[in-house]
């Protein structure tokens, strides 16, 4: 048996759960969930024959609800205030790592120990360096997921199938003109779903997109910010600022009878307050009419069962592009700056 810490959202522990639960039962890997409401991460305790081959039959990215994962190898407890390090030590001796990551969980007690854990780092890395166990070439990344000074767990995780943002999270600046931050949800998607060697390109400037429910227009912002044309469409007022840009085209009417006159939009973006399903499917409409090359949209969710009703809105919308004939692709992520919603990339390949 092996045991695996899935860090997730605070509240989001039972979505996390039933994700992991669903997702390996897929691979023919089964195992029992631990957690608690809010604590921010599950435990999962699976069988399986070799050390890690959960890491090797499941992508992280393919996981909604999961930021980050590691396989646990040991829980320290009561670690004495005076010498914390070389119980640590003994248990990682003779491995070599990546990298190093003092984590916590995403609540606010797990905050309260932020301060230590970046003092923390520094003797434990100098430790490590000194016994040539930190090597910049090694796919394998040591964490330490804590709970307070004397509390710690042990885990590992691999470069390739992990995130490589600290607790996965990665943490924006909200841009001061900006007129809502809704706009780093849309950023966070284009750092997480493009590759950045694929943004001169897939973001290129003098693109044309259009913004569903665009009002007051934070996501708008994003596109104007990548030199991209919009067309920006809500029944509510845009700001200013982004009007007197000359690169927005404001009209009020309906997101969902809004169609384009022409087939030159690369990108079509939209986060309507509206039911999952009914966004799903004018999104599917959208990519396979062609009216748009890339689709990036929000799914609100339900406070219940959130797993489950995505899961029904997620086949829904994989049974109508189905149908097209078309190759596509299909990404779903619960974004740090996200809450009750998840964010979706939808493309034709």
């Amino acid at each position: 048996m092996s045991i695996y810490v899935l860090y997730c959202r605070a509240g989001f522990e039972k979505d996390c759960a039933a994700e992991i639960q669903a997702r390996s039962t897929d691979v023919e890997m089964f195992g029992f969930c631990r957690l608690k409401d809010n604590q921010g991460f599950v435990e999962f305790e699976v069988s399986e024959p070799e050390a890690g081959l959960l890491f090797k039959k499941i992508k992280l990215r393919d996981l909604v609800f999961t930021r980050q994962w590691i396989r646990l190898i040991e829980k320290l407890t009561d670690l004495p205030e005076k010498n914390r390090l070389s119980p640590i030590l003994d248990v990682i001796a003779d491995n070599k790592y990546g990298d190093l990551r003092l984590e916590y969980p995403d609540t606010n007690s797990g905050k309260e120990i932020a301060n230590f854990a970046k003092k923390f780092t520094v003797p434990l890395r100098q430790a490590l360096k000194q016994k040539n166990q930190l090597k910049d070439k090694h796919s394998k990344i040591l964490h330490l997921f804590l709970f307070d000074s004397s509390n710690i767990w042990i885990g590992i995780s691999y470069q390739s199938n992990n995130s490589p943002w600290n607790m996965g999270i990665q943490r924006l600046r909200f841009p001061s003109k900006a007129p809502s931050r809704s706009t780093l949800k849309l950023e966070e998607a284009f750092h997480h779903f493009i590759p950045k060697d694929e943004w001169q390109t897939r973001l290129a400037s003098g693109l044309q997109a259009v913004d569903l429910g665009a009002a007051p227009g934070g996501w708008t912002y994003q596109l104007v910010q990548q030199s991209m044309m919009v067309i920006a469409i809500d029944n509510g007022p845009m700001a200013e600022s982004l009007m007197e840009t000359g690169q927005v085209r404001h009209y009020r009417e309906d997101g969902f009878k809004f169609e384009p006159k022409k087939n030159q939009i690369y990108w079509l973006v939209c986060d309507m307050v509206e039911k999952p399903d009914r966004v799903g499917q004018l999104m599917c409409k959208w990519v396979m009419n062609s009216w748009c090359k890339e689709a990036i949209f929000n799914l609100k969710l339900p406070m219940k069962q959130r797993f489950q009703n995505l899961e029904t809105v997620r086949n829904a919308m994989l049974e109508t592009l189905y149908t097209s004939g078309k190759q596509f692709r299909l990404e779903i992520k619960h974004l740090y700056h996200d809450r009750e919603e998840v964010t979706c990339l939808l493309r034709m390949v």
